[in-house]
């Protein structure tokens, strides 16, 4: 099976979705300082996962399903590619202040355009919000199963809706009055600080 029966299992495999989800948009886009934004992150979590003690034990029945697998392949697809968005985020932010302080150093002639940044992120946030949206409903598919009701606004589905919605708002804003530039760079940021809540901070009712 998959190693994500805890927490431990969890980031490690986390690290590894972002470590693949670089490798994709680096080959497609060209840019190689993304990596500068993206490795400490995998890296972090991998030391934190080191440091851990998971029980290695018998993978419980209620993890057995294939709903279950389904739904956790798509959540960490997509919380890889917001990753990614959100390093993007961070680098169109740290350039738009290179522009406007007139700052034109070494590192502002490594860093994309602003132009080809917003897209990045947008692309990103294009192959992530439909993976996170059918991870939820898969979810609630498994959770049927589980504890008999699609939705029991547990703390790790309430929070994966206000995930949802942060990046369905950025979307939507996106393709309806154009919101771009330091506006969508903050929100990515938000969703992905909400997103790393919903991953590490919550947890499901279901005990195993």
């Amino acid at each position: 099976h998959l190693p994500l029966t805890n927490m431990q299992e969890s980031l490690s495999f986390f690290s590894l979705m972002i470590v693949g989800a670089f490798i994709i948009f680096e080959r497609r886009y060209k840019v190689t300082t993304l990596g500068s934004f993206i490795t400490p992150v995998a890296l972090l979590m991998l030391i934190v996962s080191s440091a851990m003690h998971g029980e290695v034990r018998q993978l419980p029945p209620i993890l057995q399903s294939n709903w279950f697998w389904f739904h956790a392949m798509l959540a960490f697809f997509s919380y890889a590619a917001f990753t990614i968005a959100c390093g993007v985020a961070v680098m169109y932010l740290i350039q738009r202040h290179f522009l406007k302080t007139k700052n034109l150093g070494a590192l502002f002639q490594k860093l994309p355009s602003l132009e080809t940044l917003d897209e990045i992120s947008y692309r990103c946030l294009a192959v992530g919000f439909p993976l996170l949206t059918i991870a939820i409903i898969s979810g609630a598919i498994w959770s049927e199963q589980a504890m008999g009701s699609y939705w029991v606004w547990d703390p790790k589905q309430t929070w994966s809706l206000i995930t949802w919605l942060i990046y369905a708002a950025l979307l939507h804003g996106r393709l309806t009055v154009g919101w771009r530039g330091k506006r969508a760079a903050l929100l990515s940021i938000l969703g992905f600080i909400v997103l790393l809540i919903t991953f590490i901070g919550m947890k499901h009712s279901i005990t195993w």
